[in-house]
């Protein structure tokens, strides 16, 4: 696996509330965590660093012992362990009370799936022979709006209730975070990002992107897309590329 990722504050925000994680690990595997933040002065910001931090923590602690077939269980129990930090935190401190992060995270085990557990509206994607396909599914209510037949998928992307979710990590203290799989191979790249990168390019820009850029340039120019389309939110894009795994033999 090979990892790239940026976060820029955007052009209309203050501060940027967006954070991730990623890491590569032995045996060509890798995980990834995006995380949008939400929530008063500085809330955002406190609430997906502690998510991102935990989910580190957790990961080094945990992985060690994950078996083979339990990777749901080890990744929902990661983001209950990472609302009640949220959470905590949030109760803790009157001026945190409210704050809450989206969250989206991804594991690539070494039998060629990715595992994923979203809340909220921060996405995964998989590109896969020059195709973008959409992995999760948003917890909001415009993405509601579309499920129900009320509006379709181009009146959802203009809808000035749009950013509104339905799920989000330390609201309250217990979370129902979804969880999907899919088969990765080698060239194929996962894609994890928040909003402040979908509202503003279309899939088919971000398609033709990783089909154009060099993996490691792409992230940038993703950026670069969103900001000269507005920029009116933070941006992060994390990519996991999967690469062939080298086998020693000794």
């Amino acid at each position: 696996m090979k990892l790239a990722a940026i976060t820029d504050i955007g052009s209309c925000r203050q501060e940027n509330q967006d954070n991730y994680c990623a890491q590569q690990l032995p045996g060509g595997t890798a995980w990834g965590i995006v995380c949008d933040g939400m929530g008063g002065v500085n809330g955002g910001r406190v609430a997906s660093r502690i998510a991102t931090d935990t989910m580190q923590q957790y990961f080094a602690k945990e992985l060690p012992e994950l078996q083979p077939g339990a990777e749901k269980a080890f990744l929902l129990r990661g983001f209950d362990i990472i609302n009640r930090a949220v959470y905590d935190k949030a109760t803790a401190s009157p001026e945190m009370l409210g704050m809450g992060t989206t969250g989206v995270c991804a594991y690539v085990g070494d039998n060629g799936v990715a595992h994923i557990v979203h809340a909220g509206d921060s996405r995964a994607y998989l590109y896969h022979a020059g195709e973008l396909t959409q992995i999760t599914h948003d917890h909001s209510m415009v993405q509601q709006l579309v499920d129900s037949g009320q509006i379709t998928r181009e009146q959802a992307a203009q809808h000035p209730q749009k950013n509104l979710i339905t799920r989000a990590l330390g609201v309250s203290a217990n979370i129902v975070p979804e969880y999907s799989r899919c088969q990765v191979a080698v060239g194929d790249i996962l894609l994890l990002c928040t909003d402040g990168l979908t509202n503003m390019i279309p899939d088919t820009e971000t398609a033709r992107i990783l089909r154009d850029a060099t993996f490691f340039d792409a992230t940038r120019i993703l950026v670069d897309h969103a900001l000269q389309a507005g920029g009116q939110d933070n941006i992060t894009v994390l990519l996991m590329g999967v690469e062939t795994t080298e086998v020693n033999h000794g």
